[in-house]
């Protein structure tokens, strides 16, 4: 398994920045080496990724989700086996965010495994990380919100 990881904090209250978290259609514009996030339902996406030029595409399953706190999903189908991720909130105040985010795959063939010895996820998630900032710093707004929860894979009240 390979796994990242990086935290960044964000210049906006922990509301907006969960918020655009849960659109996930709009991951391409701030995440590096997302093709397309397809939204099914409250539950699961599909997924298009390309990194180190291979293409890739699954399916996934939303299992934790509390506003404000905490998203988390895995793969339940398609080329990637094993992806999951999770990204965390904290306050840092009013108008401050930390979002932690932690991303694991398991690589497949020379490619994958080169990149992934090289580093080469790592460098994607520290750029798209930053790039999470300066979107929604510049934006001020999220594109949108689901404030449901989710309990391994099962979606709740909104609250």
């Amino acid at each position: 398994m390979s796994s990242v990881h990086q935290s960044v904090d964000v210049d906006v209250p922990i509301s907006t920045a969960y918020n655009q978290w849960t659109q996930f259609e709009s991951f391409p514009e701030f995440m590096d080496g997302v093709e397309s996030v397809t939204q099914q339902d409250d539950t699961h996406t599909h997924w298009v990724v390309k990194v180190g030029g291979v293409t890739r595409e699954f399916d996934a399953e939303i299992t934790e989700q509390t506003p404000d706190e905490v998203i988390a999903w895995a793969s339940t189908g398609g080329d990637t086996g094993g992806h999951r991720g999770r990204v965390a909130f904290e306050p840092l105040g009013p108008d401050s965010t930390r979002v932690d985010i932690e991303l694991g795959w398991d690589p497949e063939g020379v490619v994958e495994n080169v990149g992934a010895g090289l580093n080469v996820d790592q460098r994607q998630v520290d750029k798209s990380a930053e790039e999470f900032k300066r979107f929604i710093e510049d934006r001020g707004a999220a594109t949108g919100a689901w404030r449901g929860s989710v309990d391994d894979g099962e979606p709740g009240q909104p609250l």
